[in-house]
């Protein structure tokens, strides 16, 4: 099938998938399938509680709900199927040309719009921090629809530049050196000349890790420069709550996306590729919602509510 080209998009591809030896399938397969339950339940329940609780209809907490839901949309795209393959014989692993696009478009879109929103709570706290007395002016609903919008729609134009020059290219092959679907596995399958797939590609990647890296060194100097200058231990205590929160789950981000690139030079270590790219999917989602929502005390305060309650109706 490699000699002829394909245009269609129904045709169908072949994935890698994980190379799991018969020993270590079902230890493979339980760790995924209860990563993925914990993302959804926490992620879910954390953004119902936001959005159903008035007194969280916040700035902060309004855009970790934004952040909730793509941890939720981000790892549903990708671990269910990963567990069925992981199942499946490597010959059965196949998915329709057209449901891969959708595959890496949600993929992309999601690991652009984590950077972006992160960008924007980053943006969220300098103004707290910096301009306490005029936090509730700035940060207006008007104000966070705008930045939320941003955030996701700037996303969506680069995605979809992204995605729409890979679906122009003839298409010659049908396996795919992936685990899951993404845009450099499918313009892969051409045999057309690649440069502007790659040239836009790596433009992509240079532009969202500037500006997600500037944004983070600028606020945070920024937050520094006040918090030095300031004699508010209240202030001080704060900004080093709420900002250790956001650094840290920005870090395991950044880390975790950082990995997958540095491996995908070493072709040697493709299965430890694989593995970090499962990783960079399952430990952002789990811990988001441990970081954020633990350390938020009108979350502590609700779970706690909750948990009392129940020892009441057991008791009783």
């Amino acid at each position: 099938m490699e000699n002829y080209t394909f245009n269609s998009f129904v045709f169908t591809l072949q994935l890698e998938g994980l190379d799991v030896s018969e020993e270590s399938r079902l230890a493979a397969f339980l760790f995924i399938l209860l990563s993925y339950l914990f993302i959804v339940v926490a992620n879910v329940g954390i953004a119902a509680l936001i959005f159903l609780d008035q007194r969280l209809h916040q700035p902060m907490y309004l855009l970790f709900l934004n952040l909730s839901v793509n941890d939720v949309l981000g790892n549903t795209v990708v671990l269910p199927r990963l567990l069925l393959d992981i199942l499946r014989p490597p010959s059965d692993r196949l998915i329709g040309y057209y449901e891969c696009v959708l595959q890496a478009f949600i993929i992309h879109m999601f690991n652009t719009t984590s950077h972006t929103l992160l960008m924007i709570m980053a943006f969220d706290r300098y103004v707290a921090i910096g301009n306490p007395l005029r936090y509730s002016v700035i940060m207006t609903n008007r104000m966070l629809v705008k930045l939320t919008a941003g955030a996701w729609g700037v996303a969506l134009v680069l995605v979809g530049i992204l995605l729409g020059l890979t679906i122009r290219l003839n298409r010659c092959r049908t396996f795919m050196r992936s685990i899951y679907c993404n845009n450099a596995a499918l313009f892969l399958l051409s045999c057309d000349n690649i440069f502007i797939n790659n040239a836009y590609g790596l433009t992509f990647t240079v532009v969202l890790f500037t500006a997600s890296i500037g944004s983070m060194v600028i606020t945070y100097t920024k937050i520094t420069v006040v918090c030095l200058t300031s004699r508010n231990n209240t202030l001080n205590k704060k900004a080093l709550k709420t900002c250790s929160t956001h650094l840290l789950v920005y870090l395991i981000m950044f880390l975790s996306g950082i990995i997958i690139i540095i491996l995908h030079r070493f072709p040697q270590y493709a299965e430890a590729k694989k593995i970090a790219a499962v990783l960079f999917h399952v430990v952002p989602g789990i811990l988001n919602p441990l970081i954020y929502g633990l350390q938020s005390k009108e979350i502590r305060k609700y779970f706690s509510r909750m948990f009392s309650s129940n020892k009441v109706l057991m008791s009783s």
